[in-house]
């Protein structure tokens, strides 16, 4: 019993309240004790606060745990306020697009990725999750803005490549975001299921070429809730799909990475599945983290089901500590390093003016109006 509550707890990676831990936040983080936790700029005031939060409640997770934060640049930036704006994606790949091909700096996506990274690493995360590999498109600009780097697989991977070397270059892992694909979607899945009408044929020449390429250079990969009718997954979402996450991603495709789900309190699953089927089909399709944002209830609720599954079949039971033991050697090759030490004022000082200096030289690499986060 006691293995199952551990395998179930360390395949979630939790939300928290706000800017300090609750003793009920406490009690349940040394109940359940997940992979990880992921802040949002509710939970974030400066770099001390911050980083005190991720070592209180790392120290109620499991071990080598997951400090997740999406800084993606543009409209997803949860240390804006407290650093500095990042540009986006779509901004930093047009300024490569149109840099003089004979400069000497080293690749706008990787400076990008490399500021990013220090900029994670301050407050005490270890993880970004990006970059956002789907395609730009008419169909999904008023849903993705400006987080799609290009309309191209090539133009996409380009970006993502050099980004996650800038990541790399500093050690912090990276998340590429969401297979196989929301270029084609036109709703929101924070709110409904998107349905998303492209072919088998061509989400993998175009959607997927990204993943294809990166596979090797990616520790983790967000799978979205989308549903494709015109595949073999139906009006699936693909965060509960086998056909997507085992069939298409571990054997077609061969990633051997972490496959983490986007949130699981988004409507775009909760409109389909109440959260106790969604952890449980989540498992069942391969998924290896699950992530769940906000709600303490949803927490609790969904660790109990993955407990309630397995006490009541062997077959779930074995899927589930095997899934958990292979995610703990993943995140003792990935997560291992401790928080660093704080920065002194003025070296923090001199990051947010490399990043301002950076945001800069980008908008004046390619005029672009930025939209302001919500």
């Amino acid at each position: 019993m006691n293995n199952l509550r551990r395998a179930a707890g360390e395949l979630l990676v939790v939300g928290l309240a706000g800017t300090e831990l609750t003793d009920l936040e406490r009690a349940w983080l040394k109940l359940v004790r997940p992979a990880g936790i992921i802040l949002f700029r509710r939970n974030i005031a400066d770099a001390h606060q911050t980083r005190a939060l991720l070592k209180e409640a790392s120290g109620l997770t499991a071990s080598n745990g997951l400090r997740c934060v999406d800084v993606e640049g543009g409209t997803v930036d949860r240390l804006r306020d407290a650093l500095a704006p990042m540009p986006s994606a779509q901004a930093v790949a047009r300024a490569h697009a149109n840099a003089h091909p004979r400069t000497s700096q080293k690749p706008f996506a990787f400076q990008q990725g490399s500021l990013i990274a220090q900029s994670v690493k301050v407050f005490g995360f270890n993880t970004t999750l990006a970059p956002v590999l789907d395609l730009e498109s008419p169909d999904s600009a008023n849903v993705m803005g400006t987080r799609a780097a290009a309309p191209t697989a090539d133009g996409v991977t380009h970006y993502a490549r050099g980004f996650l070397a800038g990541l790399a270059a500093h050690g912090v892992v990276g998340c590429a975001k969401h297979f196989p694909g929301l270029g084609g979607g036109t709703s929101d899945s924070h709110l409904e299921t998107p349905s998303i009408h492209r072919t088998n044929k061509q989400i993998w020449q175009e959607d997927l070429a990204p993943y294809r390429a990166l596979q090797k250079e990616l520790q983790m990969v967000m799978v979205n809730h989308a549903a494709y009718p015109a595949t073999p997954s139906k009006n699936q979402p693909a965060s509960v799909s086998h056909y997507w996450i085992t069939k298409v991603l571990r054997q077609r495709i061969g990633y051997r990475g972490i496959i983490f789900s986007d949130d699981l309190e988004m409507g775009g699953i909760l409109k389909f599945v109440p959260i106790e089927e969604a952890v449980v089909e989540c498992v069942r399709a391969g998924m290896d983290l699950m992530e769940i944002c906000h709600s303490p209830e949803l927490i609790l609720r969904a660790y109990e089901a993955l407990i309630s599954e397995a006490e009541k079949s062997k077959t779930f039971a074995a899927l589930l500590t095997a899934r958990a033991t292979r995610v703990a050697k993943l995140r003792t090759r990935f997560f291992s390093t401790p928080i660093p030490p704080p920065l002194s004022s003025s070296r923090f000082e001199a990051l947010r003016t490399k990043i301002q200096r950076f945001a800069g030289s980008i908008a004046n690499s390619q005029p672009a109006q930025e939209n302001q986060p919500a």
